[in-house]
């Protein structure tokens, strides 16, 4: 136990009483033996608690959550829905139009193929949802296609399935923001101009209700995706009405906005580019197999119901959709006018009505809220690449909300940088987009067909048929797609891929190397410490940190020295004349510095400490101990201690040497003050 117990008299000679002192108690549980068990008060230093940088990160985020909370945050159905489902649910949205967009040029009768075309896709999707039910029942874990392939295929297999999904992420988040923003200027075309700032805004609030953890962000979520797919069954059911009785005209946009109709004939290359420009609908499938251990128990089942019904609700509103906008002939228009969903709703509940404007503003959020299914999936991907050491470790840390902090962050910057070099267009990014979860389709339905094969439990053998046909299916919609989009932009996405796995591969072989680097055998025993010590520490001048630091140094070693670099040679000797009378027993070493330079002088004085030590001895450790000023206010921090991080960064890594910061505190008790209250510099 830490503590101690102090006896209390009392009033009478009996009156005994012991108080038990827990100092450890504010901050720590005491579990056993050695163990302590850290406090949220532990977690954050007391100067800390006071700063204004903490009381706004409170507001922003919340209070720290520790790791018993995390099943307070798992997701219900009802919850996972609109957090792993937006994505998909929102490409309704914007599938439909880049159909529409492709057939335009064959003519106004081509537009009556966009139903078949949807009812392909829909196919497609009902394929691969199926065998995603399959993966989340599999892998409970989570990982989707990275660890199916991984496991089943290869390691190479799970890193190009990683390097896909890790881009079509980003690129989610970037269409959909541009795509959001879009329906915005549809209705207010004046805010075309700034459509890059709302999309960064948008970014950096769903970033902080990512950062404010899974179980708040869903009840963020879920109002606005549930009203975007209430209010377009509302339309698709009174546009389906009106084109049943023939009722109603649509509100066309000017003329000059609409695309023109060309005469190209509707042959096998169109439809293709047709298919793989709707294909886009399939985008954020996937997510809920990454994310699975989010789900309340039982994780696998819950996601895979999740997974079926987000798959019948994005059918019924693609097909729905494509419905409406073929019964009306509406067409899209020129970048910057209103989008195909807008114009089936002005046709539906008429321009500029109440409901019109509603429904404007449920599409605008559930896109907007669609990037946050890339939210949750990508840094859950990036943190099982992070434990498996393809990806730095920190994107594998839980922030103090219990989300993956750095994944959040690092896609909110990368997707942003997206907007602002493509300005915000949809149409620029959509090339970019679906190849890479094209892939990771194709890599995991055949991993599962290999997964089943293996396993062989009862039903293993329909199973397996799903997942090959899936495999199958998506590997020709891959090669569609890539061939189609390969000019227009996905030639970026398939050099990415593999730029993507070389860096995977080299932090991997980093932290191998490292590892095996400072790795103990079993048996072995650490040896007692038989290496020579020496510390130098750099000074600037004689005052009570300086003193304080050398104090330090004369705790580690009895081979303690001093050195000034200092470019002033009548202030080099007025320290040495100081430090002979007041630190005896330190040498001193004043190096002078023509070129005022302070770091390379003092590496280059290392070197000759190097140097000059026997050949045939031991190279000894240098302590190098770096005096520090603790600043006491944020605006000090510009004052002090710039010559000292440079100094620090310089000699972090040298070969036998440890760099020690001594900090000093001006609230500290002077070092020179001895205990019957004289200065011991005025002995």
């Amino acid at each position: 136990m830490i503590g101690g117990r102090r006896p209390l008299q009392g009033r009478k000679v009996a009156d005994r009483r012991v108080r038990v002192e827990r100092p450890h108690s504010p901050y720590f549980r005491y579990t056993g033996p050695g163990m302590l068990t850290a406090k949220a008060a532990a977690s954050l230093a007391p100067a800390a608690s006071r700063r204004p940088s903490e009381t706004i990160r409170r507001l922003l985020f919340g209070r720290r959550l520790s790791n018993e909370e995390e099943a307070f945050e798992r997701l219900p159905k009802k919850l996972a829905l609109p957090i792993f489902s937006s994505d998909a649910i929102s490409s309704s949205a914007y599938a439909t139009e880049e159909i529409l967009r492709v057939f335009v040029v064959a003519g106004a009768g081509a537009l009556l193929v966009s139903i078949q075309m949807s009812l392909a896709i829909v196919a497609l999707l009902a394929v691969v949802s199926v065998s995603y039910r399959q993966v989340c029942r599999a892998y409970p874990s989570g990982g989707g296609a990275y660890v199916v392939a991984r496991e089943n295929i290869s390691h190479l297999a799970g890193l190009v399935a990683a390097a896909a999904l890790l881009i079509d992420y980003v690129m989610t988040v970037a269409v959909s923001t541009a795509s959001a923003v879009s329906q915005v200027y549809s209705v207010v075309p004046e805010l075309y101009d700034i459509r890059v700032e709302i999309a960064l805004g948008a970014i950096a609030l769903i970033t902080i209700a990512n950062l404010r953890g899974l179980r708040e962000a869903g009840l963020f979520f879920a109002s606005p995706t549930y009203l975007f797919v209430g209010l377009t069954l509302l339309v698709i059911g009174l546009g389906i009405a009106r084109i049943a009785t023939g009722q109603g005209a649509v509100t066309a946009p000017p003329t000059d906005q609409l695309l023109p109709l060309g005469t190209e004939p509707l042959g096998i290359i169109l439809i293709l580019r047709a298919f793989a420009a709707g294909s886009v609908a399939l985008t954020g499938v996937e997510a809920i197999a990454n994310g699975v251990p989010a789900f309340k128990p039982p994780e696998a089942k819950n996601a895979a119901n999740t997974m079926t019904t987000m798959a019948i609700l994005l059918g019924v509103l693609f097909i729905g959709i494509t419905i409406v906008a073929d019964g009306f002939g509406i067409r899209p228009t020129e970048q910057g006018g209103p989008t195909v969903i807008a114009m089936v709703a002005a046709a539906v509940f008429g321009d500029g009505t109440i409901p019109f404007v509603a429904f404007q503003a449920a599409t605008a959020l559930i896109l907007f809220l669609a990037v946050n299914t890339s939210f949750n999936a990508f840094p859950r991907l990036s943190a099982i690449l992070a434990r498996d050491e393809y990806m730095p470790r920190q994107f594998a840390f839980r922030g103090d909300r219990l989300a993956f902090s750095w994944g959040i962050i690092a896609l909110a910057s990368v997707a942003g940088l997206i907007l602002i070099i493509f300005g915000g267009d949809t149409h620029a990014l959509i090339p970019l987009y679906s190849v890479g979860v094209f892939v990771t389709f194709t890599l995991s339905q055949a991993g599962m067909v290999r997964h089943w094969f293996t396993v062989r439990e009862p039903g293993w053998w329909w199973r397996a048929g799903v997942n090959a046909a899936g495999a199958i299916l998506t590997l020709v919609v891959l090669a569609v797609v890539t061939s189609i989009k390969f000019v227009d932009g996905a030639w970026l996405v398939i050099a990415l891929i593999p730029i993507q796995i070389l860096v995977f591969t080299f932090v991997h072989r980093q932290y191998a190397a490292s590892r095996a680097q400072v790795a103990l055998r079993p048996d072995q025993v650490a040896p007692e410490p038989h290496r020579h010590e020496r510390v130098v520490v750099p000074v600037s001048g004689i005052n009570r940190a300086v003193i304080q630091a050398v104090n330090v140094g004369r705790s580690v070693s009895s081979d303690v020295r001093a050195v000034l670099v200092s470019d002033d040679p009548v202030y080099a000797e007025e320290v040495r004349a100081a430090w002979e009378r007041q630190v005896p027993g330190v040498d001193l070493i004043v190096v002078e510095s023509p070129y005022r330079a302070l770091t390379g002088p003092l590496l280059a004085y290392l070197e000759v400490l190097d140097l000059t030590w026997p050949p045939d001895k031991e190279m000894p450790v240098t302590f190098v101990v770096i005096p520090e000023f603790v600043p006491r206010h944020w605006w000090e921090r510009l004052l002090y201690n710039q010559s000292t991080a440079e100094l620090r960064r310089a000699l972090l890594g040298r070969p036998d040497t440890v760099v020690t910061s001594v900090p000093y505190r001006r609230e500290e008790p002077d070092a020179f003050r001895r205990r019957d209250g004289t200065d011991a510099e005025n002995r």
